[in-house]
């Protein structure tokens, strides 16, 4: 197994254990538990860093599964856009769109809203 199919393995199970509510629930009882020791700890420094040093280390991990699974699902979403685009005999020079740069995209934008006026300001044939 590749580290890159393994990663991505790791990284949809864990989107999926901490999009659970559980979770949720979980994380709230523990930022109960710890606000609760605050008085037994005196409020001490050492009791803010726990708190502080967790949940820096968890965001900064949780931001590149996040973006893992992402880059994952925008990626399937856009081949399959790509497919329908391919299949409805539309202009085929749509497909991988999201690859040209953000002036081209821009100019392709403008291009299409112009399209988009002339169609409304062209009458509909009386059916």
């Amino acid at each position: 197994m590749k580290i890159t199919d393994a990663f991505s393995k790791a990284a949809d199970a864990v989107a999926e254990a901490a999009g659970h509510p559980a979770s949720f629930v979980s994380c709230c009882l523990l930022i109960i538990v710890w606000g609760i020791a605050g008085p037994f700890c005196g409020f001490s420094d050492t009791w803010q860093l726990v708190i502080n040093t967790g949940t820096t280390i968890i965001t900064f991990l949780m931001v590149f599964l996040i973006q893992n699974t992402q880059n994952r699902e925008n990626a399937g979403i856009q081949a399959k856009l790509d497919e329908l685009v391919r299949v409805a005999e539309a202009r085929n020079d749509f497909i991988a769109v999201e690859k040209l740069s953000e002036d081209e995209v821009l100019k392709l934008r403008k291009a299409l809203i112009a399209l988009g006026e002339t169609a409304r300001e062209t009458p509909l044939a009386a059916g």
